[in-house]
């Protein structure tokens, strides 16, 4: 239903949230910030096979962020619902605004109703938190400008795709610059004058077991610096089996891999609204950075569309800016841990403006970088497979069409995903310290990381950034047939897809070889010419802020 003057936000519906435990009323009078996503001045340029173009971060603000105009009317026609209402933030650039006010206010302006839900947080333990179902609605004058408005409901909406090892089960484990010498990494490369934003909705770090573990490798500690997003801070909770986990194991491994370069750890809200300000804050940043590694997500049916157009979009603009985003695949198999017997992908990885990584196990001799096997990670229903499959919510991408990508589970074509993969089971994972304690972890959230670092140390070589990395990945590839650069990965499943030759829904195209990888972007051309400006990444951190 819509009162006069509304009509529906498309893209705003909120499924009944399953397991949810109505926890009482949400206090009307609590003050509350949302974030809105106005559309575009233009859309964004596009080459022939659908990828961003190329654009300085000023050319995207400017003539591919909001209008002024546009928020100007978005700021009069809110605030004109009632005295209570402000826009706190307006960054045109970016497409954003903060509107501020009290709940119940700001509810009834949105056409909702707010409640208190208790449900299981990505721990397992319970999270009380706003809870809303059914759709949005907006002032009709807004209708088409006003895309997207996130934070009224803020369960927790990722979880972080990491798992760690067994002490009985770990049959091998490595180090991460041991993985990167397994992978042939390039030499002479360490990410040396590149920036690797990094993407965390919880958890913390401190700096000390930094300090600890890269000495410990005979390295020094990188540049890494805390950036806080929607109120979130650098908080180290000293849970070793927590979010912290994921926290260290994605600096960690990005920073061993890719020693040289320094990094932005995002910490934003594990909601939607949170995950869209992280994601674009970091693509955004000064100077450029070369990769945004994201190890969280959710089902695509967990997300709202208006959420995930909102973020895929952020991930675009990132693109077109000439960054890669790695994203993990999911750690719940084929089904992505929902349990309707369909098989479904987890997002962000299924944008098709990100890299999806998925995950293999790895039997090699660390000595030597001998590989004795590498298959699809899949451990059983209680050990963690990795995701993979066909998306029902984006298209098949251009670049994709001639991969061998299988129709979705209705019948559609999608995108597929992931793209490439490494090594993820808990099982041959990887040596990080945690809180003071030395474990083990594996999950698709080290794959992000690691192809992180290789993208840093390639454009670090090439001299210039890759941006959307598949349309050199797949560029010529064909169904059943492997692709230079990338060590195909034929043995295994996770559930409902089987690896084999080529691309396929577990492995993607494979596992790096970087040095060939290297040499093969090298003689295609990949990089763009447009080398972004490289400063001190502490420099970024006072800009690095929501609107």
């Amino acid at each position: 239903m819509t009162g006069p003057g509304l009509v529906q936000l498309a893209g705003s519906h909120r499924r009944p949230l399953e397991g949810a435990r109505l926890a009482g009323p949400v206090n009307p009078a609590e003050h509350i910030e949302l974030t809105l996503v106005t559309r575009r001045a233009a859309d964004l340029p596009r080459t022939a096979v659908g990828v961003p173009v190329r654009l300085s971060r000023d050319e995207l603000r400017q003539a591919y962020g909001s209008t002024q105009d546009d928020q100007n009317l978005v700021t009069e026609v809110l605030t004109g619902l009632d005295p209570a209402i402000e826009v706190t933030g307006a960054d045109p650039g970016s497409r954003r605004m903060t509107l501020a006010g009290p709940a119940g206010v700001l509810a009834r302006a949105f056409g909702t109703e707010l409640s208190l839900a208790t449900t299981p947080g990505p721990d397992g333990s319970p999270v009380t938190h706003r809870y809303r179902s059914g759709n949005l609605q907006i002032p009709a004058e807004l209708d088409g400008i006003l895309l997207a408005v996130l934070g009224l409901d803020t369960r927790p909406q990722a979880v972080p795709q990491f798992i760690f090892a067994a002490p009985a089960a770990v049959q091998i484990s490595y180090t991460p610059p041991q993985v990167a010498g397994i992978y042939q990494f390039p030499s002479g490369t360490d990410g040396a004058g590149q920036m690797i934003g990094i993407i965390e909705l919880g958890g913390g770090f401190a700096q000390s077991d930094l300090n600890t573990y890269f000495s410990g490798l005979g390295l020094a500690t990188p540049s890494v610096t805390a950036v806080g997003v929607d109120g979130a801070t650098n908080v180290a909770d000293q849970a070793p089996q927590g979010a912290d986990g994921e926290v260290l194991l994605d600096i960690e491994l990005a920073g061993s891999v890719a020693p040289g370069a320094a990094q932005l750890v995002y910490f934003a809200p594990n909601t939607d609204q949170g995950f869209v300000d992280a994601v674009t804050t970091a693509v955004q940043a000064q100077p450029t950075p070369a990769a945004v590694s994201i190890s969280w997500g959710g089902p695509e049916s967990s997300w709202t569309a208006q959420a995930m157009t909102a973020l895929d979009e952020a991930i675009a603009d990132g693109v077109a800016l000439g960054v890669t985003v790695t994203v993990a695949a999911g750690d719940n198999g084929s089904s992505d841990g929902v349990s309707d017997g369909q098989p479904h992908v987890d997002f962000p990885a299924s944008s098709p403006h990100a890299l999806a990584c998925g995950g293999t196990s790895l039997q090699a001799d660390p000595a030597t970088g001998a590989i004795s096997s590498e298959t699809v990670w899949n451990d059983g229903t209680t050990g963690g497979a990795t995701g993979g499959g066909v998306s029902v919510q984006f298209a098949l991408p251009t670049w994709q069409a001639t991969a061998g990508v299988p129709a979705a589970p209705s019948g559609s074509s999608g995108r597929g995903v992931p793209d490439v993969a490494g090594n993820a089971d808990p099982n041959t994972g990887y040596q990080v310290l945690v809180d003071g304690q030395q474990t083990v972890i594996g999950g698709t959230s080290a794959v992000a990381p690691l192809w992180a670092a290789l993208v840093a140390r390639l454009t670090q070589s090439l001299g210039s950034p890759l941006g959307l990395a598949q349309t050199a990945l797949y560029a010529g590839v064909e169904p059943a047939t492997p692709v230079a650069g990338i060590r195909d990965i034929t043995t295994g499943n996770n559930g409902a897809y089987s690896a084999g030759p080529g691309w396929d829904a577990c492995s993607g195209l494979g596992v790096p070889i970087g040095s060939a990888l290297l040499t093969r972007l090298s003689a295609a051309g990949t990089a763009s010419t447009a080398v972004p400006e490289q400063v001190p990444a502490q420099s970024d951190a006072e800009q690095a802020t929501a609107p």
